[in-house]
């Protein structure tokens, strides 16, 4: 156990270089965020998460059977059992801080880093999108029926 990184894995590496090769600029392992997530960027509140899939179980329902039957069941069932457990709780308590949460599988990375990187694109699109409406809705006097806004009398 005391040789499983938790940053600059191999997945976390592949994302990020890729990230930055084509002109994004971002924070790694943020630690002022809960779970610290292992990219983000802070203009469009977007943490990114690179989760391995045996330690946060991807396909829960297949790997338990497989871990009643291993060496030390117990340990592991409760073990990843709680990371999904973080897991959800990160994510709860991101979104309620109003950030965007993405979670890549490691295996997703390694195999389709360019779905990856798509994914991130489309987000920060539509943040920048939502940034241009509201930038275009502060200017104006008159809500979304076109009555004038209360207060707005000039």
């Amino acid at each position: 156990m005391k040789n499983i990184k938790s940053r600059d894995t191999k997945i976390e590496l592949a994302l990020r270089k890729e990230l930055w090769a084509r002109g994004y600029r971002y924070r790694k392992n943020y630690t002022k965020l809960p779970g610290s997530p292992d990219i983000v960027f802070t203009q469009y509140k977007i943490a990114v998460f690179c989760d391995g899939e045996f330690f946060h179980g991807k396909d829960w329902e297949v790997l338990k059977p497989r871990l009643e039957a291993g060496q030390n069941p117990e340990y592991w069932m409760k073990k990843i059992s709680r990371n999904m457990q973080h897991d959800d709780e990160v994510n709860k308590s991101l979104l309620f801080e109003g950030w965007t949460v993405i979670r890549f599988w490691g295996k997703d990375i390694l195999k389709h880093c360019d779905e990856c990187i798509r994914v991130i694109e489309e987000c920060i699109f539509d943040m920048k999108m939502q940034e241009a409406q509201f930038e275009e809705g502060s200017d104006s006097f008159f809500d979304e029926t076109g009555v004038e806004a209360a207060g707005a009398g000039y």
